[in-house]
């Protein structure tokens, strides 16, 4: 008998060949989902970024997330010579899908110490067609 090993998920295979994921944007954005109360928090690690990287939409039942940092560190001698440049670049994004009826509104969401958390109401709400952006306090 020929032994083939296989992936714990049937799926692994499909979705590893038809799309292409940034492991770093995966490791990035881990999130806790807890359900309590009529509301879903959602607590995502984003570290390395400040409140001003990051930015969260709503628009057709899903959320958003998503950061981007672009800085620069040059050091320069006495004489303006460059001696050393560092740069960071990075983006990632994440989407969950909360239902069509949650607004931008109804979204509290809040940045520390590189933790995002979001609190979504988890009740039924009329539906809601638009983009809308919403703040982090």
């Amino acid at each position: 008998m020929l032994y083939i090993p296989r992936k714990n998920d049937l799926f692994d295979d499909m979705f590893d060949s038809f799309f292409s994921v940034d492991s770093r944007s995966v490791d990035m954005m881990k999130t806790d989902i807890r359900e309590k109360d009529g509301y879903y928090t959602l607590e995502i690690e984003v570290p390395g970024y400040r409140k001003e990287d990051i930015n969260l939409e709503i628009a057709s039942g899903y959320l958003t997330v998503s950061a981007k940092r672009d800085t620069s560190n040059e050091e320069t001698d006495s004489k303006g010579r460059l001696l050393r440049s560092e740069r960071s670049f990075g983006t990632c994004s994440r989407s969950y899908y909360v239902g069509d009826t949650i607004k931008a509104s109804d979204i509290k969401a809040r940045f520390e110490n590189g933790i995002l958390e979001i609190i979504v109401p988890s009740v039924e709400q009329k539906r809601i067609d638009s983009k809308e952006t919403i703040m982090i306090d």
